[in-house]
């Protein structure tokens, strides 16, 4: 890490969301295995691509994603990953591993012409931005992360096995307390067996205290549980679970010891000081030691895409990297 950047909120007239533009090109990939791909591209068609990669696992893109970027310069590629979004089938998870997502951005960038792309994620989407550049190094042109998550269990833990419990006691007994107190041991394990019980009904009402405690936590202004559609709950709970319940489909540490793969790759991480979900350790591990990467410690903030600091930073980001690339001309 070559330093903790000390300007966050900087130029008050830089960091303004762009508005939203449609895209000009929506398309379904079969990827042949069970599962079909939403895809779409916005900006410019001959712009620098930015391949954008969701949270979750199983969160799914959306339109408000496309404003991070200027859209007269950056060719913005979005995909709602396997089993969620618009891909299909919903809420699957047979043939849904790390490694057939990592799989499907290498089909999206070859079917779509791309030599290399910036790779833009947060969360899970971080995480799997570090998986495929360390498994196709040559087709990344730089990353810019979010919230970093590496999929560790020391992770999992903190949010799945009380560490974070510490703090949101309310918010944990309400998380703990739809599953029997034997079985409160392993959150994880508990959940998996409701959420893949195969009665509907049954996976949708443990579907929503799942994503519930993970929306309760994501923003610094704590507010009530909030709702979320049942088929969305659903999905994003048995894909999330289905990959935690499985270490995320990586070695344990697997992506800090493959960095060396990635090192010579312009990175920025932006990163919530209170991001109580993907606290910042995690962030500063990842870049402790790589000279081409940039962390960046957003005060008085979360963990959420959409805090008002956070987003207004990323967007700061990718203007600095329109403005003076840190990366080669990529003909």
């Amino acid at each position: 890490m070559d330093r903790l950047a000390g300007q966050i909120g900087g130029d008050p007239s830089r960091g303004r969301q762009y508005p939203l533009v449609d895209p000009f090109d929506q398309r379904s990939i079969d990827m042949g295995d069970g599962h079909v791909i939403y895809l779409e591209q916005s900006g410019n068609p001959q712009g620098v691509p930015v391949i954008v990669l969701h949270g979750g696992p199983g969160g799914g893109c959306s339109p408000f994603m496309r404003r991070f970027f200027d859209p007269a310069h950056f060719r913005v590629v979005l995909f709602d990953q396997r089993g969620c979004g618009r891909s299909r089938p919903h809420a699957e998870v047979e043939n849904n591993t790390t490694r057939h997502l990592i799989h499907d951005i290498e089909v999206i960038r070859q079917e779509l012409g791309i030599r290399r792309a910036i790779l833009f994620g947060g969360s899970w989407g971080a995480t799997l931005a570090v998986a495929y550049a360390e498994a196709h190094p040559f087709a990344v042109l730089g990353l810019v992360l979010r919230g970093v998550f590496l999929g560790r269990r020391q992770e999992l833990d903190w949010f799945y096995g009380g560490g974070v419990a510490r703090f949101f006691p309310d918010r944990w007994a309400d998380f703990q307390r739809p599953i029997p107190e034997a079985e409160r041991g392993d959150m994880i394990a508990a959940y998996h067996r409701r959420l893949f019980s195969g009665d509907r009904g049954q996976e949708l009402r443990f579907a929503l205290p799942w994503v519930m405690w993970e929306n309760a936590l994501a923003g610094l202004e704590i507010s009530g549980p909030g709702h979320a559609p049942p088929d969305y709950a659903r999905a994003f709970a048995r894909l999330e679970n289905h990959y935690f319940a499985h270490d995320c489909f990586l070695q344990e540490g697997q992506l800090l010891r493959d960095r060396p793969l990635i090192e010579h790759l312009p990175a920025v991480i932006v990163q919530g000081r209170y991001d109580m979900v993907c606290p910042p350790l995690t962030a500063w591990e990842l870049a402790e030691g790589w000279d081409q990467a940039e962390l960046r410690m957003v005060p008085a903030s979360g963990h959420a895409l959409s805090e008002p600091r956070i987003a207004a930073e990323l967007v700061r980001v990718m203007d600095s990297w329109r403005d003076a690339p840190p990366f080669g001309r990529d003909d």
